[in-house]
């Protein structure tokens, strides 16, 4: 009685299969974790740099500046 499969000549075992899928959805969820925060980071910085310039704060920086730019 074989619990598991035949893969490439090899048998792995039932229990192995299900740890890698395990670890393969831990390892997913982690990095998807990852990427929704840096998501939210980059959505933070753009509405703060909105703001800046619906205030007018980079005209504000580039008149003391006149020659410079």
């Amino acid at each position: 009685m074989m619990v598991g499969i035949e893969l490439f000549g090899v048998n792995l075992p039932l229990w192995a299969i299900f740890l890698t899928g395990i670890i393969v959805v831990i390892v997913a969820w982690k990095v998807i974790k990852f990427a929704i925060k840096v998501l939210l980071l980059a959505v933070v910085v753009f509405v703060v740099l909105m703001g800046l310039d619906v205030l007018n704060v980079f005209e504000n920086i580039q008149s003391l500046f006149p020659g410079l730019i």
